[in-house]
């Protein structure tokens, strides 16, 4: 012990003698790149290290050279000069400066700052007024400060709301023991009904993940809707399901793409619907986070040819690109916890059992080759399905398809151990599920188990 603490206090004083080479070296150069070179280098700062180089800079024309000596401002935490570096913050001009100089007054954790602070609050720059609220977070059982801090729950950003509200009402970091469970009557099921009256039955927070692929607004004769607001509020009648029906934290994805409805003849324009953008906003007032833009990419031999025309004439406004892919947009159900929270809810058999050992793709590109299917006319391949499985959901978890199809998210879900939910209201489609189950052998050749919707209601039940 006597030695560990013999080499802490020699790395101090190395560290001391290091910074004060640096701190001298300040004062003797007016090179703007030099100047941040050196105010980067500084360490560890102590309480007693003497202000004056750093507030001398502060008159420095550079808005960078400003912004790291507010960094290193905020490691000495100077009290006794605290006026003057609020003129300084409430003068500063350079964006990222000013954030950087309310951050190192909140620092000083003294009550003196709690009135610039507060006035911070009403700062046009929102990331200013989450500075400011980490500040004043040190005094919020002080009742003007809870009071300032609780008129932030109206504020216009949705991250100061965000950061309010989880501070204020607090967040449990106790386990839940009934988070990596689902019920057992939901696993490895098919339901014969529509989806809008099955999910209905679903109980709250049963399930880890949802991937899906919506049907197309009016592309295929199975898709039929009055017009495209319609079909809009069809997807978020289900998805507001879908959230009720997912557990905290835990990960939508969604597989969409732009749709183009065909001309009424030569004489009328085609009409193209950017679905992904479109859902998108409506997604996030339904209370999900948006995570990750994925794109699955298609070898383009493989996707219909609407560059023909151009490529004859080459004419300015004719040009129409193959599109060679779709989005998979990934959300995360809205909590004030962090994804570790999730993580921390299995034991560590599970986890190790779900780790992505394998090469995997580090990018948001990938590139996949589209599947076909006999009866379905829109299916997506099985890999774009196992990757969104693994990537995001633990094994034995329970993973759910709205839009069943051809049963893909349930047979992926299958090869990665986790149970499924789907549900189906074409009864071509349902046989075409069952029969692709029959064909994989799966479950030691028993039947998957399919319910209509009265039999589905019993389940719960029994």
């Amino acid at each position: 012990m006597q030695k560990d603490n013999t080499e802490m206090k020699t790395q101090t004083a190395e560290y001391a003698t290091d910074n004060a080479v640096l701190i001298d070296s300040l004062s003797k150069t007016s090179n703007e790149r030099k100047l941040i070179e050196l105010l980067q280098q500084i360490g560890r700062l102590e309480p007693e290290t003497d202000p004056l180089p750093f507030l001398n800079l502060l008159e420095n024309s550079s808005g960078e050279v400003r912004l790291w000596t507010f960094k290193n401002l905020a490691k000495i935490k100077p009290i006794e000069y605290l006026s003057q570096l609020i003129d300084y913050a409430n003068n500063e001009k350079a964006t990222l400066a000013r954030r950087e100089a309310v951050s190192a007054i909140g620092r000083m954790r003294n009550e003196q700052i709690i009135p610039f602070l507060t006035a911070a609050l009403n700062d046009e720059d929102s990331k200013v007024v989450m500075q400011a609220i980490r500040g004043l977070l040190t005094f919020k059982k002080q009742p003007e400060v809870s009071e300032a801090l609780r008129e932030q729950l109206d504020h216009p950003s949705e991250l100061v709301r965000a950061a309010v509200k989880k501070e204020l009402n607090g967040s449990s970091k106790k386990n839940d023991s009934s988070h990596a469970e689902s019920p057992d009557f939901l696993k490895n099921v098919l339901i014969h009904a529509d989806v809008r009256e099955a999910i209905k039955e679903i109980p709250d927070e049963s399930i880890h993940l949802t991937f899906t692929s919506p049907p197309y607004y009016n592309a295929r004769d199975y898709t039929l809707y009055k017009s495209y607001d319609e079909y809009l509020e069809f997807l978020v009648e289900i998805f507001k399901e879908v959230h009720r029906i997912t557990k905290e934290g835990r990960f939508f994805v969604l597989n969409t793409s732009p749709v183009i409805v065909p001309r009424m003849s030569r004489a009328h324009s085609s009409t193209r619907y950017l679905i992904p953008y479109d859902i998108h906003p409506m997604l996030r007032k339904i209370g999900w986070d948006f995570i990750e833009d994925i794109n699955w990419v298609k070898p383009e031999p493989s996707v219909r040819n609407r560059n023909g025309g151009f490529f004859q004439h080459r004419k300015p406004l004719g040009y129409k690109a193959n599109s060679i892919s779709e989005s998979v947009i990934v959300y995360r159900k809205q909590t004030e916890k962090l994804i570790d929270w999730n993580m921390k809810q299995y034991p560590s058999d599970i986890i190790e059992a779900s780790k992505v050992k394998e090469t995997y793709e580090k990018t948001n590109i990938w590139k996949i080759a589209p599947s076909n299917d006999k009866v379905h006319p829109a299916t997506f391949p099985k890999e774009l399905a196992a990757r969104v499985i693994q990537f995001y959901s633990f094994v034995g978890d329970l993973v759910f398809d709205p839009f069943g199809g051809s049963g893909t998210t349930g047979l992926a879900a299958h090869i990665r151990q986790r149970n499924f939910l789907l549900t189906e209201q074409e009864e071509t489609y349902v046989k075409r599920i069952q029969e692709n189950f029959e064909r994989q052998e799966f479950f030691g050749n028993r039947p998957l188990k399919t319910y209509d919707l009265q039999n589905f209601k019993q389940l719960e039940k029994t």
